[in-house]
């Protein structure tokens, strides 16, 4: 795949009112064609978008009760030619593959998040294969290692932090405006490169650049009854945006059923 950037912010279990909140956003070249977030015909309750370019996508969920995201580690030297795509991951993790028995090692460096109905876990493969179980709360990830403290990943946890805590109320009812607008955010980060953060025209939630900058913002809300909304919003080159997708779905829950 290319060298996707993106940031990422994950509530797990973070309230007694939602399961699973993800608030994200894919930067990407503005040439490098996709397909919006719809319900795939040839994977079965996969709601997801796609890159045309490989086949895979880069955030989806499964009606089965998975959600996978990936995020590219940014290493000098890499990415290498001849791997095969992250997106395939993603989707292979949607379709049931075992989260503990992926080939991670044969892939350009990234990160993943894949959450299902036994728990959460992020995945990593550099500097070596490793996961980590998710403890409850907020976690951000962007290009950096896992919950690495950049400020853009920071700011954007803040923001899912708040929303996750004002909104008591039904995945079919919340308000999603406030999770939008700070993935809307245009304002860099950092003055310089550090080996730790992003690059300054990359640092903003929000990457205006016309050749490469951020293609689509994701909001994907589970509650703990298991009713869920996925809604991306898609910008064109120069920033405008360009179409709303907004599915509802249900999740299966493992447990009991929360309030």
């Amino acid at each position: 795949g290319a060298d996707l950037m993106c940031v990422a912010a994950i509530a797990w279990e973070a309230s007694p009112h939602w399961k699973l909140v993800v608030a994200a956003n894919r930067d990407e070249y503005h040439d490098r064609p996709a397909a919006p977030l719809a319900r795939w015909a040839d994977g079965p309750g996969i709601i997801a978008g796609r890159d045309l370019s490989a086949g895979g996508t880069w955030l989806g969920l499964s009606e089965a009760g998975r959600l996978t995201l990936v995020t590219n580690f940014r290493v000098e030297g890499y990415p290498r030619p001849g791997r095969p795509s992250r997106g395939g991951l993603v989707t292979d993790l949607l379709a049931g593959a075992d989260p503990l028995r992926l080939p991670l090692a044969e892939f350009n460096p990234c990160n993943v998040f894949h959450a299902d109905t036994s728990g959460a876990r992020f995945l990593t493969n550099h500097p070596a294969a490793a996961t980590m179980p998710l403890a409850p709360g907020i976690h951000g990830v962007s290009n950096g290692a896992i919950d690495a403290p950049w400020l853009k990943t920071r700011r954007l946890s803040a923001a899912l932090t708040r929303w996750v805590g004002e909104q008591s109320v039904s995945a079919a009812e919340a308000d999603f405006t406030p999770l939008f607008a700070a993935l809307l955010d245009p304002a860099p980060t950092v003055t310089e490169r550090t080996a730790e953060g992003p690059e300054p025209r990359f640092s903003a939630i929000f990457v205006a650049d016309p050749n490469y900058g951020t293609r689509c913002s994701t909001v994907i809300a589970i509650d703990h009854t298991g009713r869920g909304r996925a809604i991306e919003r898609s910008f064109m080159p120069d920033g405008r945006p360009n179409g709303e997708v907004d599915l509802a779905f249900r999740w299966p829950l493992a447990g009991a059923v929360r309030g």
